[in-house]
């Protein structure tokens, strides 16, 4: 039997042993009661015998890490003795007195087993001599060679024992401590690497990177024809165009095998993380010298966060044993930015020195074109200083940033980026923050210095996941929440899963955050909802594979605010002051909210057809998508619905208020959800959504998803219009442009 388990090698010799009932000298043999105390030493609990086709090829790495140790079970039945094959115990009604000897009670037992005997048996005085006489030369030398084989049997015997025994002793598997599972991928079919010079990225200095690069996905059209089953769905969605690097670059950048990275490290502040930084270099340095390269974000938000990182620059120095400005080379450091260009800001020339690292971070400028193009700028990064690492160094790269990146770049240079950070064997530690739960933006308010004015200013945050997995409408319009989702953004934890390095999630502190959601999530509970990290390429060619998932898919698309196509899914929710207009556009309103209320009433019923899909998913994560989208659909049945009758009833009831509160004026009439409902028809939507969104809190504790649904049902069902006041707003000629984060 070949197998790679050292128990099952160990054990294969015992089924060549030859049993005892095989041997054409069994029948000679007399009943080995010797051997009885021998098999009760080695067996004292009376285990089952070892079956030996029973025997299970194990593998310590692929079972579950916190169940049992699966070698525990199977330790207690082992037998050596089985594979022997004992005779079997005698019958109860056959087992010998133990008074008299074996031979002679055998025989008296034969003699008068039978009841036609009626004489018995003549007895006379036999001698040992007279034993002899009869036997004569023939039997004398058979006597002796059954003596002889017997012998030799018992002591062949005595080594099958032996060699049993020794092998148990050997295969008896030992107690060990679990310790965490490692996860590990190995890449099949890659060709070696043969030369470590290959580079993904130019190395030319690309100062003013252009923003324009390919969409991730075509813009999908509403459609109004969902069909309502399942399992007979048509799902056709355009393919990512992204940029990837070719073949042979690939090939050489992957190394055959790799540990991955981990995905997420909550850390409460800056200090925490540069620790923990210090620490891995400090890992890095014994085994050789180091270069570490620094990618700032070139963003105005980033600017506290870099002169925090400068003053601690000396603590890490200091961690690792090194003191003074210059003495030591072990390790070098490199800084660079980003933000619409790219700027190498120590020259292409590591340094060690304290002063020049300094003068080098403050250097960082603030961009204010609003772009971010972070993958083509760490594989820019990683390529000039790849060759410095060539002569003897091990390579990291430290990522600051606050965003996730401009959307159409990553999805151009993400892979490349990380095929080049193979390549050159550089590890990613990044510093970022949490990323907003299914949706790629957030806002931040902005007040304008000169007018006043409020301003919600967009960033990219997300998702955390090669492609949203949330509804990007609230019900009404584009989401304007910042829901936190436990993870950090796709692309900054892609990277550092893949090479080996860390993602820190940084505590956002920021108060300007528009509609911040903030939780906090345990990580054994968010274990099994863990994005799924593969590349965007693979997920969406993996999707076909999963019905249910390519529907909600095509849902999410269809109510995507975002999409240009998409104008009907986009709810006004602020009304003139002007009878005339405001009548006006509460009619266009009600029309869209009609065709709007049509497509997810036929979007619940296809999911609700694909819920035994639902139930064949093994995910947990797809299971709570499905959950919460579901309960959405419905929620936001019953609120469309108030939107439309709230509509009708200002109309026919206009409301007033009072043109001031206050130094505030009142601009125009705001649209919000409240608990209290005007209509009966909604009712049944609401009592059906309430138990979807508890349900789902049951079935998901302590996850992103059992939040939402919590979220959801603060929001109130009811729709209502109350006036809106700002504050009088300060008139200039020349207004300060907004700025670009």
């Amino acid at each position: 039997m070949a197998t790679d388990d050292i128990l099952s090698g160990d054990l294969e010799p015992l089924e060549e042993l030859t049993p005892l009932e095989a041997n054409p000298l069994a029948a000679d043999l007399e009943t080995l009661e010797e051997l009885d105390p021998l098999a009760g030493d080695i067996d004292p609990l009376g285990a089952a015998p070892l079956a030996t086709d029973s025997l299970e090829e194990l593998d310590p790495l692929e079972g579950d890490p916190l169940s049992p140790d699966p070698l525990a079970a199977d330790a207690t039945t082992l037998d050596p003795l089985a594979t022997t094959a004992m005779p079997a115990a005698a019958p109860a009604s056959l087992t010998p007195d133990p008074a008299q000897p074996i031979a002679e009670e055998a025989e008296e037992e034969y003699e008068y087993e039978d009841e036609e005997y009626d004489e018995p048996l003549l007895r006379r005085s036999f001698s040992f001599r007279d034993a002899l006489r009869g036997v004569g030369a023939c039997g004398f030398s058979m006597i002796a060679h059954v003596v002889v084989i017997v012998l030799l049997a018992v002591w062949t015997f005595d080594d099958q024992i032996k060699a049993a025994t020794q092998m148990l002793v050997a295969s008896a598997p030992r107690e060990e401590i679990e310790d965490p599972p490692v996860e590990i991928e190995l890449q099949e079919e890659i060709e070696t690497v043969t030369e470590e010079t290959v580079s993904v990225f130019s190395a030319a200095p690309a100062v003013g990177i252009a923003g324009g690069g390919p969409v991730a996905a075509g813009s999908p059209t509403l459609d109004m024809t969902l069909v309502e089953k399942a399992e007979n769905t048509e799902i056709v969605i355009n393919a990512p165009t992204i940029g990837i690097p070719d073949s042979r670059d690939l090939i050489e950048a992957v190394p055959d095998g790799e540990v991955k990275g981990e995905p997420r490290d909550i850390v409460d502040d800056y200090q925490t993380a540069m620790d923990r930084i210090a620490q891995e270099i400090m890992w890095m340095l014994d085994e050789n010298n180091v270069l570490v390269v620094w990618a700032f974000d070139q963003s105005e938000s980033m600017k506290d966060d870099q002169q925090e990182i400068r003053d601690r620059v000396a603590n890490v120095y200091n961690q690792l044993g090194i003191t003074g400005n210059s003495n030591s080379d072990a390790l070098l450091t490199a800084v660079t930015s980003y933000g619409k260009g790219f700027i190498d800001h120590t020259g292409g020339k590591a340094t060690s020195s304290r002063d020049e690292i300094r003068k080098a971070i403050d250097s960082v400028p603030i961009d204010d074109s609003g772009e971010e193009m972070m993958c083509q700028a760490v594989g820019v990064a990683i390529s000039r200083y790849r060759k410095i690492a060539q002569r003897g160094r091990q390579m990291c790269m430290i990522l600051v940033t606050d965003e996730s990146g401009n959307r159409a770049n990553n999805d151009a240079f993400l892979e490349k980026a990380i095929a080049e950070a193979k390549s050159a064997k550089c590890k990613m530690f990044v510093l970022g923050r949490e990323s907003v739960f299914g949706y790629p933006y957030a806002h931040i308010l902005w007040i304008a210095k000169d007018t006043r004015r409020h301003h919600w200013l967009r960033i990219d945050r997300g998702p955390e996941t090669g492609f949203p997995e949330q509804l990007q409408t609230n019900g009404f319009r584009r989401r304007h929440d910042a829901f936190s989702s436990g993870f950090g953004p796709y692309e900054q934890t892609r990277m550092a899963r893949e090479t080996n390095g860390v993602f820190f999630m940084l505590p956002s502190v920021e108060t300007n955050l528009v509609g911040a959601q903030k939780e906090k999530y345990e990580l054994e509970a968010l274990r099994p909802y863990r994005p799924d990290l593969r590349a965007r390429q693979e997920v969406f060619f993996d999707r076909d594979k999963y019905p249910l998932r390519s529907m909600m898919w095509k849902v999410i698309s269809d109510l995507n605010p975002h999409n240009k196509s998409n104008k009907a899914v986009e709810m006004r929710m602020t009304f003139s002051l002007i009878p005339n207009e405001y009548r006006n556009q509460m009619k266009q309103e009600q029309a869209k909210a009609l065709m709007h209320l049509r497509y997810m009433a036929e979007a619940e019923k296809a999911l609700a057809e694909g819920k035994r899909l639902r139930e064949q998913e093994a995910d947990p994560r797809w299971q709570a998508n499905y959950d919460v989208i579901f309960a959405q659909l419905v929620a936001y049945q019953a609120r469309m619905y108030e939107y439309g009758v709230a509509l009708e009833a200002f109309m026919q009831k206009p409301k007033t208020a009072p043109l001031m509160k206050g130094t505030a004026r009142l601009v125009h009439w705001d649209v919000g959800t409240v608990r209290q409902t005007r209509t009966e028809e909604s009712k049944p939507y609401i009592d059906r959504a309430t138990v979807l969104f508890k349900t789902l809190q049951e079935e998901h504790p302590g996850s992103p998803w059992a939040a939402r649904a919590a979220w959801e049902l603060r929001r109130g069902f009811g729709v209502d219009l109350h006036p809106d006041y700002h504050a009088p707003y300060v008139k200039v000629t020349n207004p300060m442009p907004l700025p670009k984060l």
